[in-house]
This record gives C-alpha cells, sequence and structure tokens, in this order.
C-alpha cells in the first residue's frame, strides 16, 4: 500500500448503554504512527447501520446533551416501521441521517486541525450491539 494512503480498523467496545465515545486520542495516535509531518486528510468511517460520527466538545455536558436531543428527536418508543431487537431500535436506524457515519477531517503537519474543543465522536444508540469498529483512513 503507498505511503500516500493508510488505512486501520479500531474495535470499540460501547457496552448496552447509549454513548458518546470519544475517539480523539485513537485518532491522534494513529496519525502520530502514520502521517510523518504531512499534510492530508483524516476519513472515519464507522460501518453500521445505527452509528454515527460527531464532531462536539465532550466532558461538558455536551456529549449527554447530544443524546438527549436525539432522545427528544428520535423516541425510543413503538412509532418505527423497523421493530427488531430492543423497544424503539428502529430510530436507531435513523440515527445515520441525522449524525453521518463519516466524517473527514483536515490533518495539518501530521496533526489534527481541530478547533479548541472539538472532538471525533462515535456516537452509538444502538444498546443491541456492543462492538463497533472504526475506520480510519489517512490520505496525503
Amino acid at each position: 500500500m503507498s505511503d500516500a494512503f493508510t488505512t486501520r480498523t479500531l474495535h470499540i467496545t460501547t457496552g448496552n448503554r447509549e454513548v458518546v465515545h470519544d475517539l480523539t486520542e485513537a485518532c491522534a495516535s494513529f496519525l502520530g504512527e502514520v502521517a510523518a509531518g504531512r499534510d492530508g486528510l483524516l476519513n472515519v468511517f464507522a460501518p453500521h447501520a445505527t452509528t454515527g460520527v460527531a464532531l462536539l466538545e465532550t466532558g461538558s455536558g455536551s456529549d449527554a446533551d447530544l443524546l438527549a436531543a436525539l432522545h427528544t428527536l428520535l423516541p425510543a418508543d413503538d412509532r418505527w416501521q423497523h421493530r427488531h431487537g430492543s423497544p424503539g431500535h428502529g430510530r436507531d436506524h435513523v440515527l445515520p441521517a441525522l449524525v453521518p457515519p463519516h466524517a473527514t477531517l483536515p490533518v495539518v503537519g501530521g496533526r489534527l486541525a481541530l478547533g479548541t474543543w472539538q472532538s471525533v465522536c462515535l456516537v452509538d444508540t444502538n444498546k443491541d450491539n456492543p462492538e463497533r469498529q472504526v475506520r480510519l483512513s489517512f490520505l496525503s
């Protein structure tokens, strides 16, 4: 594989609860190994029908606020046509339309060029699937 493109798959355990899982350190570590000080793009992709990738501030309550907002927009009740799994699981399949399963981020000098309070997060509201993958791809 070319030095211009490198990819790796992370294995994340999200458990049996809704979660906003911070991926920023894993992204920075990956870039530390493969970017070698180069500029480029980092693509973060979750290959699941019920997860999303978001940029947001974490640790100040914004992650809980996001989950609360998703509960308001996508209630876990019986309104959904998609009905297998836990009650209200159909909403998990709508999540990626609101929180896309990918983000492409600038890399400058081998480091993520995020804003001061931005973190890269996996958003998982699906309590039925505790094991997730996230694919990181660096293109220079």
